[in-house]
């Protein structure tokens, strides 16, 4: 996580730059939705602007600002209303140097309908960062959404906000960005196997504890393990 922290100022800018790229190219924004930050020291951080679409991003627009919200630097615009919940997020959890939020489709439209995803479907999705809670709705851009987010902020590494979207975060900008990508790609199994083809064969327990193990190895400890079924239900070939 370190490295946020001794990257030069244009390399900051330039990796704001390069992710709201993925960002847009990967359809998780419309317009000029969504923000990204990274803390580049103790208390300063780089962001997006606003009023930008995050594909179309200049090194020369990234704002830069203290962790009570001073803007210290910017270009033609100001940080978005939503930077108040990466500050947030940073105050809690001091591991924490990337942030990410967006809309992707089918994590928003779980955050739409109010469902969390922590379906014990996908070892990946549990080794990486186990389940997001999704939070009450707040007004966007609201000192009720920092509120919101807060207690999770130790303890997960992704929430839905209720009918917005999706944030992530995490040791650095780049961790924050892949677990957005997975969480989407988690929404997305989620809603296939058990709302589309209303069948998706569960994990045990026992086959849970052993993914626990792997993300104890890997120094994961972000996100909370669902519970599994009693008993296994995929040992044997389908032909």
């Amino acid at each position: 996580g370190v490295y946020s922290m001794h990257m030069s100022n244009l390399e900051a800018r330039e990796q704001l730059v390069e992710i709201g790229r993925r960002m847009y190219e990967k359809n998780y924004v419309a317009s000029n939705d969504g923000n990204l930050s990274m803390r580049v020291m103790d208390d300063e951080i780089w962001a997006t602007p606003t009023g930008i679409s995050k594909g179309f991003m200049r090194a020369a627009d990234m704002v830069r600002l203290k962790l009570d919200g001073t803007v210290i630097s910017q270009g033609m615009f100001g940080p978005s209303s939503e930077i108040k919940m990466h500050l947030r997020i940073y105050r809690e959890n001091p591991e924490v140097l990337g942030v990410c939020h967006a809309h992707p489709m089918m994590s928003t439209s779980f955050a739409v309908a109010g469902i969390a995803l922590g379906e014990p479907i996908y070892p990946e999705a549990m080794v990486n960062f186990g389940s997001v809670p999704c939070v009450h709705y707040e007004t966007p851009g609201s000192q009720g959404v920092p509120d919101s987010i807060a207690p999770y902020a130790k303890s997960h590494c992704a929430v839905l906000m209720a009918n917005h979207g999706l944030v992530t975060w995490g040791r650095s900008l780049e961790e924050a960005w892949h677990r957005m990508e997975a969480v989407e790609h988690y929404a997305q199994i989620t809603f296939n196997t058990c709302y589309v083809m209303v069948k998706a064969n569960r994990l045990s327990g026992q086959q849970i504890d052993a993914l626990a193990e792997i993300r104890k190895s890997l120094g994961i400890h972000a996100g909370t393990l669902p519970q599994g079924l009693p008993d296994a239900v995929n040992l044997k070939d389908v032909l």
